[in-house]
């Protein structure tokens, strides 16, 4: 009987406790979602955070994080963060813009992208399915621009666009490895 006593003391105490930290947890989002509204947080990795703990949420704060979540990724990636964050990987051969403007275009294009409510990532999985980082690696490669001025010879502009594609295929894959699993409504 004691037992049971000690038991409904301890249920009520921690009945108390979880409406004090549903509160907070409640505020906690609140103030996530205000940070993603006025762009306080725009990097990946903040992003993504931001986006777990929604993952862990109840699903009517997963409702509330849906429209600021999207429209923070769609932000980041039109921003030129992304872009930033592409060439701070690849220091060596920066990034091409053509390459990202030509994902961010597939993707608005695709009628498979509202699979996801991450630009980021369906962008990133665009290029690297596609295969557009050979491609674009290739183009950049054969400008004369690379190259003084001059048209390079074959075989040169190969060497360099295969330098091109490994680093940002290196900077595609080390931005993915930031899921765990593909953040979509339909598994992949």
């Amino acid at each position: 009987m004691s037992s049971r006593s000690s038991k409904r003391s301890h249920g009520g105490h921690s009945s108390g406790s979880s409406r004090g930290s549903r509160r907070s947890t409640q505020q906690s989002v609140a103030q996530l979602i205000e940070s993603l509204n006025t762009r306080r947080v725009n990097t990946l990795t903040e992003l993504r955070r931001i986006e777990r703990v929604a993952a862990d949420s109840t699903e009517e704060e997963q409702l509330a994080f849906q429209g600021p979540m999207t429209s923070a990724w769609t932000y980041y990636v039109n921003s030129n963060n992304f872009l930033n964050e592409l060439r701070g990987l690849t220091r060596n051969y920066p990034f091409s813009s053509d390459a990202l403007d030509g994902a961010k275009w597939r993707v608005n294009n695709d009628p498979e992208s509202n699979r996801s409510w991450n630009y980021a990532w369906l962008v990133l999985v665009k290029m690297r399915d596609e295969s557009m980082i050979n491609a674009y690696a290739s183009v950049e490669a054969a400008k004369p621009e690379m190259w003084g001025g001059r048209i390079p010879d074959p075989e040169e502009a190969r060497e360099l666009a295969d330098c091109f594609a490994w680093e940002w295929n290196e900077a595609v894959n080390q931005m993915l490895r930031h899921w765990e699993s593909p953040p979509t409504t339909t598994g992949y």
